[in-house]
C-alpha cells in the first residue's frame, strides 16, 4: 500500500502505520469514541503521538472506555487514580480537562443531543473559528489540538495525500455535507 509522506519514511513505526491506515481521518459516529479521541490528543500535547498511539489500551482501561457518563462523574479518587497510572500521561491539568469536558459534553448532549451532533451543527467551520469554539467550551484545547482531533475525525481535511488510498477510503464514507 502507498502511504502518505510521513508514512513512506523507514523510520515510521507500525504502529504509526496501522493508525493511519485504519484510524486517521476516519469518521466516528460514536461521543465516546470521539470523546476518547480527543483526550488522547489533549494529551498528546508536548509529547509525541508515538507515545500515544503506544498507551492508547492503558488511556481506554484508565477512562472507562471513554465512556462519558463516567468521566463526568469521576470523583477525587478517581483523579488520584489516574494521576498515579503509569500507563498514561500523569498531568494533574489534562486529567482535569478530561474530566471538565466530559462533564461539558453531558451539557451538549442536552441542547445539541450529542457530541458528534454539537460537531455537525457547527460543520463547516475554519480552523481559527473551531479553535475558538472549542477554547469557549473546553479546557486544554489550543489550535494543534483542536486541528489534529477535527483532522484526524474527518471535521478538517489534511489527514491523508489526496494520492493515498487510505484518502479514497474516507472519502467514500464521508457523508457529502461533510466534504464542504
Amino acid at each position: 500500500m502507498s502511504y502518505c509522506v510521513y508514512c513512506e519514511s523507514p523510520k515510521t513505526k507500525e504502529v504509526h502505520k496501522v493508525y493511519h491506515d485504519q484510524q486517521y481521518g476516519f469518521p466516528i459516529a460514536e461521543d465516546d469514541d470521539l470523546f476518547g479521541r480527543l483526550i488522547l490528543e489533549i494529551n498528546q500535547a508536548g509529547l509525541s503521538w508515538e507515545t500515544i498511539l503506544n498507551k492508547q489500551t492503558n488511556f481506554e482501561e484508565a477512562y472507562s472506555n471513554f465512556n462519558i457518563e463516567k468521566i463526568a462523574s469521576y470523583t477525587e479518587e478517581d483523579r488520584e487514580r489516574l494521576l498515579s497510572n503509569a500507563g498514561i500521561i500523569r498531568n494533574k491539568l489534562k486529567v482535569n480537562a478530561a474530566i471538565h469536558n466530559a462533564q461539558q459534553v453531558l451539557h451538549m448532549r442536552q441542547e445539541f443531543g450529542s457530541f458528534k451532533k454539537w460537531l455537525d451543527i457547527h460543520h463547516p467551520l475554519s480552523r481559527e473559528e473551531w479553535t475558538k469554539l472549542f477554547k469557549k467550551t473546553f479546557k486544554f484545547v489550543g489550535g494543534e489540538i483542536v486541528n489534529e482531533f477535527l483532522m484526524s475525525t474527518g471535521y478538517l481535511p489534511g489527514a491523508h495525500d489526496e494520492d493515498c488510498p487510505v484518502f479514497e477510503e474516507i472519502i467514500k464514507l464521508k457523508p457529502k455535507w461533510l466534504e464542504s
